[in-house]
């Protein structure tokens, strides 16, 4: 019996070392991806690397803290092992923080997902490739039927999002649902797989506002070993993604970790640091941050979040606030109910309602729904958000922006 573990395990390794080797390599662009030939990922990844955490003293905190305008240096301080005992004290400052620049407003929005069809294989994602799961794409007329009915909730703002395949959901597909956007919703984000410049200005000249991109993880060997295969697996395309979409005319770009496939803390550390190093490249450029945890997904149990407990995320939230003042943190219904109240009583600028991260899941007729990419945490409606945020005294908003 040991035997046959031994052969069995040698065989698997056999395997493995195969599959790798016929792996495309993650740092090499493909022929149709754009290399801007910028410098900025070089240099979140030398400063992520060189961050070490565990060197941070009470001292530096409290240095930090005293701070008006904080340094690339105090965001690590404050992101520290030794930060998490003046989480109080870090805390309050973020609420300060948080009502100098946008007093007690909170924007609401809710995402749509028109597509759940995916060609990358990235191991804890629900719409990975080889996931057996019910895939959907809407039509424009479905698209449009969704979106009356969200716009019909008061909300202003709305997050498209597809599963990552430029073969079912292409761009033009992509820009036809930004221009069915643009007749409910003055604001319009989008959540898709990256592209280059004129694809992103095409989505601009089409109605989009702004782009967010996961990075999932800074750590490329560890970004390697979660993304086998697809466009995704390349990840300096992944990284410049954002440039790329200040080059094509975007407003704005949002960044994220997946907070718990690494090493949070250089996770966070990389991310807002490759956000102040975009807003001073691109002054005119807003900037927003999501803080996602890990989630279960489908067929998936062994995916499990490294250690990132709500104090943490708390943490993590309030250290962004304190770095980059004016930037919208946004938080999502990957945290429940308590936990998104509390952070956006104290830092958190930008919340989602009525969420459903299935396909075609707002308005009842619509047939050959997909399956969700993750499970949400915070059900609630958008009166019942809009409800709670004036419990907590604070003012929901719409919209932040006005075309005239």
């Amino acid at each position: 019996m040991e035997n046959k573990h031994i052969n069995e395990s040698i065989l698997s390794e056999e395997i493995l070392e195969d599959q790798k080797k016929n792996r495309i390599d993650h740092m090499t662009y493909l022929p149709d991806m754009q290399n801007i030939g910028s410098d900025i990922m070089d240099q979140v990844i030398d400063a992520m690397n060189s961050y070490d955490y565990q060197q941070f003293t009470a001292a530096d905190v409290k240095r930090a803290l005293a701070h008006t305008e904080r340094t690339p240096q105090d965001f690590q301080a404050l992101l520290s092992p030794a930060a998490l005992p003046f989480l109080e004290e870090i805390a309050q400052a973020a609420r300060k923080e948080t009502k100098a620049h946008f007093g007690n407003s909170v924007y609401m929005f809710t995402p749509i997902y028109i597509a759940n069809y995916c060609e990358n294989y990235c191991i804890y994602c629900g719409f990975n490739c080889h996931n057996k799961i019910h895939r959907a794409r809407l039509t424009p007329e479905e698209i449009d039927k969704e979106m009356a009915a969200i716009a019909a909730t008061g909300l202003q703002e709305i997050l498209i999002l597809t599963g990552e395949s430029p073969t079912m959901s292409t761009v033009e597909y992509i820009g036809e649902a930004c221009k069915i956007a643009k007749k409910y919703f003055r604001v319009i984000g989008l959540e898709i797989y990256p592209v280059n410049s004129d694809q992103y200005a095409y989505l601009h000249a089409c109605g989009a506002d702004y782009v967010t991109v996961f990075q999932e993880t800074y750590n490329s060997d560890k970004y390697e070993t979660l993304h086998l295969a697809g466009h995704k697996r390349i990840f300096p395309y992944r990284i410049n993604a954002q440039e790329r979409a200040l080059m094509g005319g975007m407003r704005g770009v949002g960044f994220a970790a997946l907070l718990g496939l690494d090493d949070f803390r250089k996770d966070a550390f990389a991310t807002g640091y490759h956000a102040y190093l975009l807003q001073r490249k691109y002054p005119h450029a807003e900037i927003a941050f999501s803080c996602p945890r890990l989630r279960p997904i489908i067929n998936n149990d062994r995916i499990n979040p490294m250690d990132v407990h709500e104090r943490q995320l708390l943490q993590v939230v309030c250290a962004y606030r304190l770095f980059m003042p004016y930037a919208s943190i946004t938080v999502s219904t990957r945290e429940c109910e308590r936990v998104r109240d509390h952070l956006v009583d104290i830092a958190a600028t930008k919340i989602s309602a009525g969420v459903s991260t299935g396909i075609g899941s707002h308005v009842e007729d619509i047939e050959d729904k997909g399956d969700d990419q993750f499970e949400i945490a915070d059900g609630r409606s958008v009166d019942e958000i809009y409800q709670a945020l004036l419990e907590h005294h604070l003012q929901p908003v719409m919209s932040d922006y006005i075309y005239v």
